[in-house]
C-alpha cells in the first residue's frame, strides 16, 4: 500500500515554499490550494513547488496549479509560480497540457538556488484542512479541470467528459437535498 503523501510549507526569505512528498491527487490538492489562496491573500508573489519526492500528479492535482498561475496573473501579473525538480513523468504530463507557458518550470535546477538550500530545515506539515464535505471536495475537482480545460482548446476537448460528469454529479446531489 503507498503512504499518504504530505504538503511541507514555509517561507524561505520572500517565497512560498511547497513540498510535495508523495502523489499529487484530488486527495491532497485541496489542502495545497487552500495554503498557496492564503500566502497570495497575504501577498506572497513568489511560489514554489518542489516536485523532487513527487512521483506523480494526477489531472486534479495539475488543474490546482494552473488555476494558482491564473491567480497570480490576476492578482496584478507580478510573481511566478515555479515547478523545481519534477521528474520526467511530470514534466511530460505538464508540458503536454501546455502549463509551461503559464507555469515557470526549472528544467537545469537553476532557480531559487539560495532558498532551495534552506528548504529542507525550512518546511512543515500543511495545517490548512483537506476537504470539508463530498460536495466541496467535488467542486474542488471541477474547478481544477475547468482550469486545465481553460489553457487550451485541446484541454478543453481532453477534459470535456470530466468536467460534464462532474456537473450532473453536482447537479444530482442539489436536486436531492432540495427535495
Amino acid at each position: 500500500m503507498t503512504p499518504p503523501a504530505h504538503i511541507l510549507v514555509g517561507t524561505i526569505g520572500r517565497v512560498f515554499w511547497m513540498r510535495v512528498d508523495g502523489k499529487g491527487t484530488f486527495q491532497n490538492s485541496l489542502q495545497a490550494k487552500k495554503a498557496m489562496q492564503r500566502v497570495i491573500a497575504q501577498g506572497a508573489r513568489n511560489l514554489v513547488v518542489d516536485l523532487e519526492r513527487c512521483p506523480m500528479m494526477d489531472s486534479t492535482f495539475l488543474g490546482m496549479l494552473t488555476g494558482t498561475a491564473l491567480t497570480l496573473r490576476e492578482a496584478g501579473g507580478e510573481g511566478t509560480l515555479s515547478v523545481l525538480n519534477a521528474n520526467q513523468r511530470n514534466l511530460q504530463l505538464l508540458t503536454s497540457l501546455g502549463l509551461d507557458h503559464i507555469l515557470e518550470l526549472d528544467r537545469e535546477g537553476k532557480l531559487w538556488a539560495d532558498e532551495r538550500r534552506r528548504a529542507s530545515s525550512a518546511l512543515e506539515q500543511c495545517a490548512e484542512a483537506g476537504a470539508d464535505c463530498k460536495e466541496a471536495q467535488t467542486r474542488h475537482v471541477l474547478a481544477a479541470h475547468q482550469a486545465l480545460a481553460d489553457v487550451s482548446l485541446d484541454n478543453e476537448c481532453r477534459f470535456h467528459d470530466v468536467i460534464e460528469f462532474l456537473e450532473k454529479e453536482l447537479e444530482a446531489g442539489t436536486n436531492a437535498a432540495s427535495a
